[in-house]
C-alpha cells in the first residue's frame, strides 16, 4: 500500500494554527552575594566571543532538569542533583538571527558538588565572576535582559517579539 502524502505530517508545510516547534535553551545561574558567572564564548556558531551564563540546548529523550545538570558537569565540571534546580526565570526569545522561536529556562542550584573549573576550555575562553549590576558590555543580549528580570524577581518575559 502506498502511503498518503495528505496525512504525512513531513509532507505537509507548517501553518499558522500549528503548533511551534521550540528550541529550549537551559541557563544555569550561579551567583556569590551580588555577582554571577559568566564565560566567555569561543569556537562557537552563536555569540563567540561574547559573555555568557553557562548553557546548552534540552537533547531529545531528557527533561530539562537533567538538560542543567548535564550542561553543568560538562561546562563546569560540578554536580548537581535535579532537585536541587530552582526555575527562576522563563524567556520566550524570538532568535532575529534565524527566526526561530526559544523558550529559555533560567536555573539557580540550591547547592552543588564538585570545584568549578573551566571544563571546555575549547568553547569558553575564560569564567569569571561579574556584579550583576555591571555586566560587561558584550554580554549576550538575552542574558543581559534574563539576568535584570531576575535581579527585579520577574519569573517570565519575552524578547524579540513585535508589540
Amino acid at each position: 500500500m502506498k502511503p498518503r502524502d495528505d496525512i504525512n505530517p513531513a509532507a505537509a508545510p507548517a501553518s499558522a494554527t500549528d503548533p511551534p516547534a521550540l528550541v529550549v535553551g537551559v541557563h544555569l545561574v550561579l551567583t556569590e552575594t551580588d555577582r554571577v558567572l559568566l564565560g566567555r564564548r569561543r569556537n562557537t556558531r552563536y555569540a563567540a566571543g561574547l559573555w555568557h551564563l553557562p548553557a546548552g540546548h534540552m537533547e531529545r529523550g531528557e527533561p530539562v532538569t537533567r538538560s542543567m545538570t548535564r550542561e553543568a558537569e560538562e561546562e563546569l565540571g560540578i554536580t548537581i542533583a535535579e532537585d536541587d534546580l530552582l526555575l527562576v526565570h522563563t524567556l520566550h526569545h524570538l532568535d532575529a538571527d534565524d527566526g526561530r522561536s526559544r523558550l529559555q529556562l533560567f536555573f539557580r542550584p540550591t547547592r552543588y558538588d564538585g570545584r568549578l573549573r573551566n571544563a571546555e576550555p575549547h568553547k569558553c575562553g575564560e569564567l569569571r565572576w561579574w556584579p550583576l549590576d555591571g555586566l560587561p558590555d558584550d554580554t549576550v543580549p538575552y542574558t543581559a535582559h534574563a539576568l535584570a528580570g531576575i535581579t527585579r524577581g520577574s519569573t517570565l518575559s519575552t524578547v524579540g517579539w513585535a508589540g
